[in-house]
C-alpha cells in the first residue's frame, strides 16, 4: 500500500459554521495537487453539528472523524489526531484556516530537505498578516510569547500559530510526551522539540485573523500563563 504523504489534523470544537468551507478548500487543494493526503477531524466534545458537517464534507476523501465524548481542550484534540495520523508528514491546522492550506507546499519542501518540525509563524520579517487581531488580543499574544521565550524555549518568535508540520517520527515522540491539553500545548511541543534535539524551522506564513475565536479573553490567557510555569516542571524527569 502506498504511503500517504500528508495527514492533516483539524481540531474542532463547535465549528459547524466554519468547518465546511475550510474542509472543502483543503480537499480541492489536495485534489488539484494530486497529493496523497488524509484529513482527520477531531471533534472535541462539540455541542453543535461539527461531526456531521465534517462527515458530509469528507465524503469519500481519505480521512476520519474522531469524537471526544467531552471537551478536553485543543491540545487533547491535536494529540489524538497526531497519534492517529498515518502519513509521512503530519500537519495540524486550525479549523478556520487562518493560515491558507497553500502554505503547506513550502512546509513540505522544508521537510523534504531534512527538517523534522516546521512551525508557521506570524512574527517573522517575511510573515504576512493580512487581517490582524484586535489590539487587546495582539498585545496579550506578544506578552505571552515574550514570557514563553524567557521561561520555556529559545529563539522562537511565535509558538501559537495554528499551522505546524512534523515528521511522523517526531510527531509520535513529541505528542506521546505531551501533558498539557489546553491552548498552551503549542509552547510545550516547541519546548520538547528543542529539548529532544529535533531539527526545527520557524517559517513565515500568510495569516488572516478569524473573529469567531473560541479563546476566552479572560480565563484562557490566565490558564495559558500558568501552564508556561508548569512546562519545565512537568518534564523535569524526561530523558
Amino acid at each position: 500500500m502506498k504511503e500517504l504523504e500528508l495527514s492533516v489534523i483539524v481540531p474542532a470544537y463547535n465549528e459547524a459554521l466554519r468547518l465546511e468551507n475550510s474542509l472543502l478548500k483543503m480537499i480541492n487543494f489536495f485534489k488539484q495537487r494530486r497529493m496523497d493526503a488524509e484529513i482527520i477531524v477531531v471533534d472535541d466534545g462539540s455541542r453543535d453539528q461539527t461531526a456531521e458537517v465534517a462527515r458530509k464534507c469528507l465524503g469519500s476523501f481519505p480521512g476520519e472523524i474522531i469524537r471526544h465524548p467531552r471537551n478536553q481542550g485543543k491540545g487533547a484534540a491535536v494529540k489524538t489526531g497526531m497519534l492517529r495520523g498515518r502519513a509521512r508528514y503530519l500537519l495540524f491546522s486550525d479549523a478556520d484556516l487562518s493560515t491558507p492550506i497553500e502554505e503547506v507546499d513550502r512546509m513540505i519542501g522544508y521537510m523534504r530537505s531534512g527538517y523534522e518540525v516546521v512551525l508557521g509563524s506570524r512574527a517573522l520579517d517575511r510573515s504576512k498578516v493580512e487581517i490582524r487581531q484586535n489590539i487587546l488580543r495582539e498585545t496579550m499574544g506578544r506578552i505571552y510569547n515574550r514570557i514563553a521565550q524567557f521561561l520555556v524555549f529559545n529563539s522562537i518568535k511565535d509558538s501559537q500559530c495554528g499551522f505546524k508540520c512534523f515528521s511522523r517520527r517526531a510527531a509520535q515522540d513529541l505528542f506521546r510526551a505531551q501533558k498539557i491539553m489546553g491552548f498552551s500545548f503549542d509552547a510545550e511541543i516547541v519546548y520538547l522539540t528543542q529539548k529532544k534535539g529535533y531539527r526545527l524551522l520557524e517559517m513565515p506564513v500568510v495569516w488572516r485573523n478569524s473573529p469567531q475565536s473560541t479563546l476566552s479573553i479572560v480565563w484562557d490567557p490566565l490558564w495559558m500563563f500558568l501552564d508556561l510555569l508548569r512546562i519545565r516542571w512537568l518534564h523535569r524527569n524526561d530523558v
